[in-house]
């Protein structure tokens, strides 16, 4: 696929927490040459009363300009701010579901871990990679760890979400749950829930031959799930 200058590609506009998972997931691949990424701030994901505020200008500063845009955002706490903002502009699509933790895990699997344990702390990679700045550190428990309980005595188990097999990222998955006195559980998720919305929309765009998604699971390792 011949490569065409980045102002002109199709647009995606990305939560930066996202940022390893969509250079690896398309890398290799003829999507990587095809679009153009823009990411917002990864703190947006605890901020998320700011997400709009980053997101629309960069969108609508897009289409003015003739691209295409997808937005790899889920709701992720917009409170329908985000939905409501696509209706006006339709034809761009986001990521499915409400937050990160449904889109990499699936619809049906995580309303079935939900059920099951509705006091559920989720982690992905970049979450488990960067607990103590985005949460430990930002909920000021290095200051006041007295307070953990005030914040988590409603949670049971910390469930990782893990996008790649990294026994250093499930280490500090595991330090995190033992820090917050909870039951830890690993559920390998890949990356093909985030990669495969994105790369669906693209074909509609500009039709090209993905192939398998490097760190999407094969129909055969969703089986065996």
């Amino acid at each position: 696929m011949t490569s065409t200058p980045a102002a002109t590609r199709p647009l995606v506009v990305a939560c930066g927490a996202l940022a390893k998972d969509l250079r690896a997931g398309f890398a290799g691949t003829p999507v990587a040459d095809a679009i153009e990424i823009c990411y917002l701030p990864a703190n947006l994901h605890y901020r998320p009363e700011r997400i709009m505020g980053e997101l629309a200008p960069v969108v609508e500063d897009a289409l003015a300009a003739g691209r295409t845009v997808f937005v790899a955002y889920a709701d992720c706490g917009t409170g329908g701010h985000l939905d409501a903002f696509l209706a006006e502009h339709p034809g761009v699509q986001r990521l499915p579901g409400a937050h990160c933790y449904e889109f990499f895990a699936g619809e049906e699997e995580f309303a079935e871990m939900h059920e099951v344990a509705p006091g559920t702390f989720y982690l992905t990679d970049f979450l488990a990679k960067h607990f103590d700045s985005l949460v430990w550190v930002n909920l000021g428990l290095d200051r006041h760890p007295q307070l953990r309980d005030t914040y988590f005595g409603n949670y049971t188990r910390l469930v990782y979400l893990a996008q790649t097999d990294d026994p250093a990222i499930t280490r500090r998955a595991a330090d995190a749950a033992e820090r917050l006195g909870l039951a830890f559980e690993l559920r390998p998720t890949g990356r093909g829930g985030l990669l495969r919305p994105i790369s669906g929309w693209l074909n509609t765009v500009i039709p090209v031959s993905i192939g398998h998604l490097p760190g999407s699971r094969t129909s055969a390792e969703a089986a065996a799930r």
